[in-house]
């Protein structure tokens, strides 16, 4: 196996591995500024797009802002763990699905299977071979199925096609702003969950915008606005948004 160390030597050997397919974005996750720069050449060349991190921390910003299609993630880093991390991206809702691939020194069998244990798709060991790598990540983005969050979502006649940016209730088009788009695609990935207004903000807007509570109410009331400008449908989707005293918000089809 030919290692990634040597950048200038890898390459040549990363120019051979890039049938291109759509772009995905990946968050490289690495302490080491040379393996991150490394990496981003070999994902770029291979017809992906890269962002990096050099702690926990920042990764975790860069999750919840940039929403990356998968982490590339180390082991050992600053400010706490890879796999500490990937714990906590398993806990939260919003990137419980996110796929994640451990990159990392460790290769003892019992941290692989510990690294799978807490829920990582696939456990690459340093040093590896810029191909394995690309065809690892390809693998995992069919096996979770990357192109779902395309797929045109239905709740009875209410339909959001994410593709298009087009949304309608019995085929009837409604008119939603950007933002109320994508509370309401939130809302419909994560039915029957309650969600507070930071959380809400935090995947919505992204982690580092600051927002007044009532800002968030606002976008609220204008999607259900929204839902209830088609007239004399059988079902109030308005009333599908539902407030959550003390807790927040929910989409839900069972009464309130």
């Amino acid at each position: 196996m030919s290692s990634c160390l040597d950048v200038t030597f890898q390459l040549k050997t990363c120019n051979i591995i890039g049938n291109h397919m759509p772009e995905s974005t990946i968050l490289i996750v690495d302490d080491e500024a040379a393996i991150r720069d490394m990496v981003g050449i070999t994902l770029d060349l291979a017809g992906f797009s890269s962002i990096s991190a050099a702690n926990a921390h920042d990764a975790h910003v860069s999750i919840i802002d940039k929403k990356p299609d998968l982490v590339l993630l180390d082991w050992m880093l600053p400010g706490g763990s890879g796999i500490e991390l990937a714990r906590r991206l398993r806990r939260d809702e919003i990137t419980a699905s996110l796929p994640i691939i451990m990159l990392t020194a460790k290769t003892s069998e019992d941290n692989k299977v510990q690294g799978l244990s807490e829920g990582v798709d696939d456990y690459v060991t340093k040093p590896f071979s810029p191909r394995e790598l690309v065809a690892r990540i390809k693998t995992v983005l069919r096996r979770v199925d990357g192109k779902q969050k395309n797929k045109v979502l239905r709740v009875f006649d209410l339909q959001l096609d994410p593709t298009s940016h087009r949304t309608s209730i019995e085929e009837q088009p409604i008119n939603l702003g950007p933002t109320e788009f994508r509370l309401l695609k939130f809302f419909l990935l994560n039915q029957e969950k309650v969600f507070s207004r930071d959380h809400i903000q935090d995947a919505v807007w992204g982690g580092n915008v600051y927002l007044e509570e009532r800002t968030i109410d606002v976008h609220i009331r204008r999607l259900r606005q929204a839902l209830s400008s088609v007239e004399g449908t059988s079902i109030d989707y308005a009333k599908l948004v539902q407030t959550v005293r003390g807790a927040g918000y929910r989409f839900s089809v069972r009464q309130s």
